[in-house]
């Protein structure tokens, strides 16, 4: 929202394709939610008041080996958790964690590209009875009409203070900027080249390496472990317990903390690569992982 109170901006803009972000989220949202996303019904409002707006706010594009990626930064913490209770949370108001500053939504539908369809259907000669098998046919394939968006908030990555990375806080800020959107990407990757590989605790491995990577030219496997809260001892608060589910933190975090010995290793033997060749590389050190993971601590 702009002062003369018009929706203006990457949220607006987002809101034309994915009209679900004029809802609020509580009670009335959650209830609009559904037809609006899986019926295409129009918004019973087109107010953005409830996003804030920054300055730093930015809508981009990301090329990646998997494909193109639209990526959404949104500076004011307020809009960041808003934005993912509306599109991850179909308007539940989730509480999100501090340490979580991005997201990637994989499989947003987007009723444009079905209308966009539908209409070069018409225009190509076809009727309104032959449209609900064309309809059945077009949506077989998620690829015509679920877009992936990634959501970066502006802060310390992992709220991280700037002093435990060792940087200023306008070092920090910016580092945190580039490890978010390097990180996000690299999930994008993983699960769109190689989704029989997906696991929670390795995805987040691979993806704070490739991140830390491309912000700071090398693997800093000492910060990624400030940053997960794992030291050869074990658990020391950090970002692993959001992700280790029954497991036993300490012994979880001694068998990541080998884990991340490796992957500097081989982060190293790569030398200087574009950053996500490095997620390809360290991708395939899965296996590594694997024994790991049903080792003894």
């Amino acid at each position: 929202m702009n002062e003369t109170g018009k929706n203006t901006g990457p949220v607006a803009a987002l809101a034309e394709i994915y009209p679900q972000l004029y809802l609020t989220p509580g009670d009335e949202g959650a209830l609009a939610y559904g037809p609006i996303v899986r019926r295409g019904q129009d918004a019973p409002s087109r107010s953005l008041a409830h996003f804030r707006g920054s300055a730093l706010d930015s809508l981009t594009w990301e090329d990646t080996p998997a494909g193109p990626v639209q990526i959404i930064t949104l500076g004011n913490r307020q809009d960041f958790e808003t934005f993912l209770r509306i599109m991850a949370y179909r308007c539940v108001p989730k509480e999100i964690p501090a340490s979580q500053g991005a997201s990637i939504l994989d499989g947003v539908i987007n009723w444009t590209k079905i209308r966009a369809h539908q209409a070069a259907y018409f225009d190509g000669g076809g009727d309104a009875e032959g449209w609900q098998s064309e309809f059945k046919r077009f949506t077989a394939d998620a690829r015509n009409f679920k877009d992936a968006l990634i959501v970066l908030s502006v802060g310390p990555y992992s709220a991280l203070p700037a002093a435990d990375a060792g940087l200023s806080e306008s070092e920090w800020l910016a580092a945190s900027h580039l490890i978010r959107k390097a990180h996000e990407c690299t999930h994008f990757i993983c699960r769109r080249l190689f989704p029989e590989l997906i696991d929670p605790i390795w995805d987040e491995l691979i993806a704070d390496a490739v991140g830390l990577y491309a912000a700071f030219g090398r693997y800093d496997r000492a910060l990624a472990g400030r940053l997960l809260g794992v030291t050869a001892e074990g658990y020391a608060g950090g970002r692993l317990e959001n992700y280790a589910g029954d497991d036993d933190l300490n012994a979880l975090a001694r068998k990541v903390y080998k884990t991340l010995a490796h992957l500097e290793g081989r982060a190293s033997e790569a030398g200087s690569i574009p950053a996500y060749e490095m997620a390809l590389r360290l991708e395939a050190e899965h296996s590594f992982w694997q024994k790991q993971r049903h080792s003894e601590a």
